[in-house]
């Protein structure tokens, strides 16, 4: 009544409505902030390729539905074709930094195994500042060539002396804080490593700052759990090594364990990386490394076998039958003379596989299929080794299958654009002539194995661009710090 009464207390009370409505307009947004709209002229959905496609994004980064021959209306539009992001399933970021170093004949680079000691001398000098920096530099770089999320097999958990740091994930977290400053995806692999070779065999001390036993790596699986189930972004899984590190019993145990936290969990080993490897099972054990899982463990779905390149038709098969992922990673497996998956056989079975960078010689997952595709073609000296039907694009069938794979490597909602996957999605560069005037798969070809340079324009991970007009926001700082960190180690 008093604001009724007086002119200059009535000018207040309006004044004051106006801020009211105007909070509870802010209030209704933070609550429920108004869904994004972006709109692209093709894209790349489970059914194939589409135009006119209108893709809303809730706030919580997932995609809340697709719209095929949508009208461009108030929608974002993007500036060229649309694809999901690639995950990458296998990643040991430190090794990055590595990258280039072994490049030289001579006992210190001319096996995988002579490349292994140089690799434990170089990780003796790391400290947790240098991991993080080496990762954010990686995990930015990713996410320009078109990774939009990481498995990362991490096995760098102590001091250089083999001491647990004061806190026992220190590492581990670094990783994740290096994922959450690039803005990539992760899912992060704590890695069980107990001895140097199969039978139990004592670890060397290269390996120090990877041993642990079980007790210790149930309570660092307890410790990261919270943390990543909060982050929608990241997801916690667990990786034994690989046989010749982990004895049977204790293999049994991570896994029990993995279960009681997470029966869903995904599980990721390497096997069968290298010949000796598999002599060194037979040895141990009269049988093959990918024999003995199946032998022996449940191999299914949440599995991912990294490598698996020396396996014989049967295991071959077997793999295939068990729907695991098989985890390749041609530049490392190229780089370190692994040899070749056998890939035609595994995916006449319907085998289903992904892709990783490892060692990270190549930063590049158009680099990874066609490597993956033309070592097949050498190999059996011809090419449409997959028996791809008349007129299928082999870019195309390999993109789809590694996104898929990765997907579910990494056990995440991701890999497609599709209602209810997180929105990871690449727009191509269409000024990329490798690529120009290219339609539909056409594009998935050329910038696989055409001369593309720069076939990526912009990166969306989790709703959130990270990647625009081909720059990263923080490429300069992490750069500058990644230098100074080689640099400290390099001299």
């Amino acid at each position: 009544a008093g604001y009724r009464r007086d002119e200059r207390l009535r000018r207040q009370w309006q004044t004051d409505r106006r801020d009211l409505r105007a909070i509870a307009v802010l209030e209704r947004l933070t609550a429920h902030p108004m869904p994004r709209r972006y709109f692209a002229p093709s894209a790349l959905l489970p059914s194939g390729w589409v135009e006119s496609v209108l893709i809303v994004v809730g706030d919580d980064g997932v995609i809340a539905s697709v719209a095929a021959s949508a009208i461009d209306s108030d929608a974002e539009h993007l500036n060229g074709p649309v694809i999901p992001g690639m995950p990458n399933l296998h990643s040991h970021a430190f090794q990055r930094a590595m990258a280039g170093l072994t490049q030289k004949a001579g006992p210190e680079g001319d096996s995988f195994w002579a490349w292994r000691e140089l690799m434990y001398r170089f990780l003796a000098r790391l400290t947790p500042d240098d991991v993080e920096a080496i990762a954010t530099e990686l995990y930015i770089e990713m996410l320009g060539a078109g990774y939009t999320s990481v498995a990362e097999f991490h096995y760098l958990h102590h001091d250089p002396t083999g001491k647990p740091y004061a806190n026992p994930i220190e590492m581990a977290e670094r990783i994740c804080a290096a994922a959450n400053t690039a803005g990539i995806g992760l899912t992060l692999l704590p890695v069980f490593y107990a001895h140097s070779n199969f039978g139990g065999l004592a670890p060397t001390a290269g390996q120090r700052r990877f041993i642990t036993d079980t007790d210790r790596f149930s309570r660092m699986l307890d410790a990261l759990g919270p943390s990543l189930h909060a982050n929608p972004m990241q997801r916690l899984g667990v990786a034994p090594h690989s046989l010749r590190a982990v004895a049977p019993e204790e293999l049994q145990r991570v896994l029990e364990y993995g279960d009681s936290v997470d029966d869903a969990m995904p599980v990721h080993i390497h096997a069968a990386e290298q010949q000796k490897e598999v002599d060194d099972c037979v040895a141990w054990s009269g049988t093959r490394p990918m024999q003995w899982l199946f032998d022996n463990v449940v191999v299914n779905e949440r599995w991912c076998v990294i490598h698996a390149t020396h396996m014989d038709e049967t295991e071959t098969v077997a793999l295939a039958g068990s729907r695991a992922v098989a985890g390749l990673c041609p530049t490392t497996e190229g780089d370190l003379g692994d040899g070749l998956f056998n890939g035609k056989a595994f995916l006449a079975h319907n085998g289903r596989f992904g892709i990783g960078g490892d060692s990270h010689v190549g930063v590049d997952p158009f680099l990874e299929l066609r490597l993956f595709e033309y070592g097949q073609r050498i190999n059996y000296q011809q090419r449409n080794v997959f028996g791809l039907m008349r007129a299928e694009s082999f870019g195309g069938r390999l993109y789809r299958d590694a996104c898929s794979g990765g997907a579910q490597a990494l056990g995440q909602r991701i890999g497609a654009i599709a209602a209810h996957h997180r929105a990871d999605w690449i727009v191509l560069e269409e000024s990329d002539l490798a690529i120009a005037e290219r339609q539909g798969d056409e594009l998935l070809d050329s910038a696989i194995f055409g001369p593309a340079r720069a076939p990526v324009r912009d990166v969306m991970v989790g709703g959130q661009w990270r990647v625009r007009d081909g720059a990263h926001a923080r490429s300069g700082q992490s750069a500058t710090r990644y230098r100074a960190t080689l640099k400290r180690l390099l001299t």
